[in-house]
């Protein structure tokens, strides 16, 4: 996915109550068209933190660059 998108991508952390913002690494883990069909995670109110966990993740198997700011963190494949 992120290297499809082929640029910086915002993670677009957000409650699982809300709406993530099109484009995002959120987004994109609840959507459909993920590898899972749908929202990572089962339980409620653990779903979809697939974008609080898996980037760093990504980034320590240096699969993907992750901003480390205060707010609005992007990522992208290397």
């Amino acid at each position: 996915m992120l290297k499809e998108f082929g640029d910086w991508m915002p993670l677009g952390n957000t409650d699982e109550q809300k709406p993530a913002k099109e484009g995002t690494v959120k987004a994109w883990a609840r959507s459909p068209e993920n590898l899972v069909g749908g929202w990572y995670g089962l339980r409620k109110g653990y779903r979809g933190r697939f974008a609080n966990y898996d980037p760093p993740v990504m980034e320590l198997l240096g699969l993907a660059e992750v901003e480390h700011n205060a707010s609005n963190n992007r990522m992208r494949a290397t």
